[in-house]
């Protein structure tokens, strides 16, 4: 009896794919290269998400703006509540300090500054978040301001919070600036120095931690967002109102690290195949992958996996270098998983025929030219 208990609670687990409690309300942990989810609880449901709020802040900030800018500090961004790096009203720095000290120290008051410079206001730089999320194709985020103090209608998912994260680690600058443990920045040409130091734990005690961001407010709860990279596979965390975010991170970066490994199909220009061209000055052009193409598999996932090359039999000029001819996409079952565009190594002009008209016009205007020299 106790054997077919303990045979039906391991397929239980393994049905469920992971057997360990979390503290958190919502919690998802996906692929950072596909966006898979590999493991997820109440992932969709929305709940406010404190200073997590600051990834799309920092997102739209280094798309958006130039780190070089001097920033005057308002006096309503010097005096908003919550966690500070203590500017003053009227104080200049620059957007690359705000920067750090909105995602180390967690900074509301260099949350509203950076608002405030890149979108002409707060509600302005808001309005620009709220549309780069939809850009994403997310629909269950909804953003009131730049730092994540509570309001009704500031809200996200634990899935719309991790791929907007995926999406904001492919950014280099985001990606150096949330993997920073501590930074120190003169002020006032070498009055004094601000010193920052990053709050997020898994930094400092997690191996090969990225990053990214910790958040708290009494409403909303402890939330996190963590990531890793270990042997390429990038693995991303979100945890919302998880009151030990700690131990539920380290449980499911160790579970997805445990199970899945980086495999790659296609590497970023690598040759696919050539397409004849119709009309053009080159009979063929040669079709490229544009991006790398990696997915996180377990190994009884290999036999599922197919990839599938939706590239024309053939294309008609004009074809620009890197113009899109098709796709090579990945499949895992029936559901893709990855896709790289795939496209042309080389520009092929539309091909016009010569006739007589084109030749006398030729002649007349070189006899034209010659006359003119005279």
């Amino acid at each position: 009896m106790l054997k077919k208990i303990f045979v039906l609670i391991f397929i239980f687990c393994f049905s469920v794919r992971v057997c360990f409690a979390l503290s958190a309300q919502s919690a998802i942990l996906i692929d950072g290269h596909t966006g898979r989810i590999i493991m997820e609880q109440n992932a969709y449901q929305k709940r406010g998400m404190a200073s997590t709020t600051k990834i799309m802040t920092l997102l739209v900030a280094v798309e958006k703006g130039n780190i070089s800018d001097v920033v005057t500090i308002s006096n309503a961004a010097a005096h908003v509540e919550g966690s500070s790096i203590w500017l003053k009203s009227g104080e200049k720095v620059t957007l690359e300090t705000l920067l750090y000290g909105l995602m180390l120290n967690s900074g509301n008051d260099s949350a509203a500054a950076i608002a405030e410079h890149i979108g002409g206001s707060v509600p302005g730089f808001v309005a620009m978040m709220n549309e780069k999320v939809k850009r994403l194709g997310l629909s269950n985020t909804s953003f009131t301001n730049p730092h994540g103090l509570d309001n009704v209608n500031h809200y996200t998912t634990a899935y719309d919070l991790a791929q907007i994260t995926r999406y904001a680690l492919s950014n280099e600058l985001f990606a150096k600036i949330v993997a920073t443990k501590s930074k120190s920045v003169n002020e006032n040409e070498g009055e004094f120095t601000r010193h920052f130091k990053n709050h997020n734990k898994m930094l400092y005690f997690y191996d090969n931690s990225d990053g990214v961001k910790t958040g708290f407010t009494k409403k909303s709860g402890r939330c996190l967002v963590s990531s890793a990279t270990r042997d390429g596979l990038k693995l991303i965390a979100v945890t919302l109102n998880a009151s030990d975010d700690w131990r539920d991170h380290t449980e499911m970066l160790n579970f997805g690290f445990s199970k899945y490994k980086l495999y790659s199909f296609a590497n970023k220009n690598d040759y696919i195949k050539t397409v004849p061209v119709k009309g053009g000055t080159a009979e063929t052009v040669s079709v490229y992958a544009k991006n790398n193409i990696e997915a996180s598999i377990k190994d009884n996932e290999q036999n599922d996996i197919k990839i599938v090359y939706n590239i024309p039999k053939e294309v008609t000029a004009p074809i620009a270098i890197n113009q899109t001819i098709g796709t090579v996409d990945l499949y895992l079952g029936g559901t893709c998983i990855a896709r790289s565009e795939a496209v042309a190594n080389v520009g092929v002009e539309k091909y016009v025929k010569s006739n007589f008209f084109n030749k006398l016009n030729y002649l007349f205007l070189e006899l034209l030219s010659n006359f003119s020299s005279f």
